[in-house]
This record gives structure tokens, sequence and C-alpha cells, in this order.
């Protein structure tokens, strides 16, 4: 591992020059956005490469005349995909609070899938180093505001960083050598790398439903949910035509995934882990793939700069709760830590229309 501290913050924030803008984040009808418990919390800008960059944006006021209850915060805008960080609460009604972003990887090219670790410590996350197009996985540590490097295997690349179940190490998809891609495992310092499912590949996405049995998503076309044995070795298929995100339903031996459907719409099912047919739990927002849990079991799913929430329950619908559109943010992957007081979501710069000569 390398790790990156507080000590070295000078050296690495000396390497670029990053301005941050302020940007005006309203409250919207109907939307509970609270912006007012935002911890103070100095995130550093981290780098992996000793590229200078500028990273910088310019906000346009959306409407005129809003009223003096916006609320004016300093933002750095996405690169290319960053991770963002928020404080995570509830209103008077349970319904999720999301508060203010806070850029927390800050510079170019890909850093994605980030993943709390048990005791909400830290994230690990997969970033892409620009110089030679290694991807390996990371680790932020909130408390000391540093990131260290996991894993550093050239030429492979690492993704997916996911807890195993008794606690030792964190299972990835690794891209090997030959680019296949298949289930590994690594201790939590990023040694003592090994091949967990040999004959599976390959394996885009994963979790664990027990310390023998793993839920992938297995590449093909089109894809297949896949039902994983550690003791045999195998593994069958479930489905097909599947999304991306895959997740653990909190309290449960339940996993979550999402089926397509062949008119684009898409369904978010629950797949019981004591055994048992599919269920379907809702409609996906906007026909997408990547949703996340709270720990009182309520579903989220990002739509561009929307982020909504449903409860768990038969006849719930799903509420508009953020609204990110001042930023231009396209957020994609969301991950809630495990005690429920943040969230993490991907996000780029969306595409901004520019007016016509």
């Amino acid at each position: 591992m390398s790790k990156i501290s507080l000590q070295d913050r000078s050296d690495y924030l000396s390497n670029f020059n990053v301005k941050g803008v302020t940007a005006r984040v309203a409250s919207v009808p109907d939307i509970a956005l609270g912006l007012g418990r935002l911890r103070p919390r100095m995130i550093t800008a981290i780098s992996l490469s000793l590229i200078s960059l500028t990273a910088s944006c310019s906000v346009d006021r959306a409407e005129e005349g809003r009223d003096a209850e916006e609320v004016m915060q300093t933002f750095i805008s996405p690169r290319d995909s960053d991770i963002l960080i928020a404080d995570l609460s509830s209103d008077s009604e349970g319904i999720p609070v999301i508060g203010a972003l806070t850029n927390l990887t800050q510079r170019p090219d890909y850093d994605n899938q980030p993943y709390f670790t048990p005791d909400a410590s830290g994230i690990w996350y997969t970033a892409n180093d620009p110089q030679n197009g290694q991807s390996d996985i990371w680790r932020y540590d909130f408390a000391t505001e540093s990131v260290t490097r996991i894993t550093q295997s050239a030429p492979e690349s690492e993704y997916s960083a996911t807890a195993l179940p008794d606690g030792s190490g964190i299972s990835v998809i690794r891209v090997e050598a030959d680019s296949m891609q298949r289930l590994w495992r690594f201790d939590l310092d990023g040694s003592n790398a090994s091949l967990i499912l040999p004959e599976i590949a390959p394996v885009g996405y994963h979790k664990w439903i027990n310390e023998s049995t793993v839920v992938m998503f297995v590449l093909g076309s089109p894809a297949t949910l896949q039902v994983g044995d550690l003791e045999t070795g195998q593994a069958h298929i479930l489905t097909e035509d599947i999304g991306r995100s895959i997740h653990n339903i909190p309290g449960t031996g339940d996993i979550s995934y999402v089926q397509r459907h062949e008119d684009g719409s898409a369904t978010i099912m629950r797949l019981p882990g004591q055994g048992g047919p599919p269920e379907r739990i809702s409609e996906a927002v906007s026909g997408g793939d990547f949703h996340a849990w709270t720990p009182d079991h309520f579903l989220l799913m990002a739509d561009g700069p929307l982020i909504f929430a449903r409860r768990d329950e038969p006849e719930a619908i799903w509420k508009q709760i953020a609204d990110f559109s001042d930023l231009h943010l396209n957020l994609s992957r969301l991950a809630v830590s495990p005690d429920g007081t943040q969230i993490a979501l991907v996000a780029e710069l969306d595409a901004l229309e520019l007016p016509a000569n």
C-alpha cells in the first residue's frame, strides 16, 4: 500500500491549480434538500498523477428572482467522473434528506464505484491513472482525510471493491493481463491476491449473500445474473438481460438487481437469500440501472441531476428528494454508508447546450 497523508497535502496541491466556484443550490418545492446540517469537512484535493490541471466551472443562475433562502456552497465541479459525498439524514416523515455535495476526488480521468467500508470510516473506490491506463483500488479515510492505494498490480487492473463477508479483505473484479475478467480477493492491505471462482468469466459486478455464495453480473449477449457457489466452484444462471447494479438489501440476506425489458423499461427485483424465485420490488426510475438502499429501507435512484426515494412498501411511489440541476451534474452510481449518515454519488458534468451563432 502507498498512503498519502495530510502531511503530503501541500505537495499534492502544489501540482494543481484547482479553482473553486460558488454554486447555488436552491430549495425546490416538494423536495427535501437539507443543506443546513453539513458538518465542517475539509477534504483535500487528491491526485494520482503529476499532471497540472485547472478544474473550474461557471454555474449560471437558472432563474431570476430567487428568494433569499438560497444557499451558497463552494463546489468543485467534476472533471470526468468524480465521487461526491454528502451528509444523509431524514425529515420528520422519515424521508431521506441529502446535504450539500463535496467533490471527494477532484481530478481528471476515472474515479468511480464507491463502496463504504463496513465501519463507515472510509470508502473504497476505483481510480484510473491517466499516465498508463492502470486502474486500482484506493481507500479514502474520513478521519485523516488521506487516501491509500490498496492494489498496485500492473498490468492487471481492479474494479468494484466489495467487503468480504468474513471481514478478511475485499473482493474485486480483476481485469487480467489477457483481458480475462474474474473474481479475486485481497487482504485489506492489498496483499495475498487469490482467484475465487476460476471457471466463471467475464464477471462485471458482484455482491455476497454469505461467505460461500456470491451473485454476479456476467457479461454476454445478453448479460446474465449468476449465483456462484464457492464450495463447488460453479455458478448457475438465474436470469438474463439485467442491469449493472446489484445490492445487498440492509437487514436481510436478500439481493436487489435490475431486470431489463424489451420496451426499454426496467424493474428492480429482489432475490431472496434463502432461495425461491425473484420478487418484484418496483419499476425503476426512467428505466435506470443504478440504485442503493438506506438502512431504514428506502430505495434511492438518480436520474440526471435528480435523486428519488421510495419506501420498500408494496404501494409506495417514487418521490423526488433532491435536485442538483444548478450544478449541471449527471449522476449515476450511489452508495450509502452502513450507518446511514452519508451518501456517495458518482457524477459527471452534464453536456451544456451552447448558444447558436
